[in-house]
């Protein structure tokens, strides 16, 4: 993967290991999505919706529809382990696709 600064923000720096990287970050509607070097995190202003290692993703669907935010959702292999669903605006399908394929690059990996 093409390494470049990912600027983090604020509510994901306090989750961060001190050698961790961020790659990629995205933002839904209501949470941001980010994918370091070692797991994916979804958060809402200081609250951590999932943070999980990839080999813990059970399963992601990202559907596109006309006239509506797309829908990303994130389903964990751990049942305590909450679903995410994510309302993606059109302007964040770029970032969100680069998410998807580098997890999908993890994912193929483990």
């Amino acid at each position: 993967m093409t390494e470049h600064r990912v600027e983090t923000e604020e509510p994901l720096l306090h989750l961060l290991e001190p050698d961790e990287k961020v790659h990629i970050q995205a933002r839904s509607i209501d949470a941001t999505l980010a994918i370091t070097d070692r797991r994916l995190v979804v958060a809402s202003g200081q609250r951590v919706a999932l943070d999980i290692p990839y080999e813990s993703l059970r399963r992601i669907q990202f559907d596109i529809e006309r006239d509506r935010p797309a829908t990303l959702v994130l389903v964990p292999d751990r049942p305590t382990d909450q679903p995410q669903v994510l309302a993606i605006p059109p302007e964040e399908y770029e970032r969100t696709c680069m998410a998807l394929a580098e997890i999908g690059r993890r994912l193929a990996e483990a």
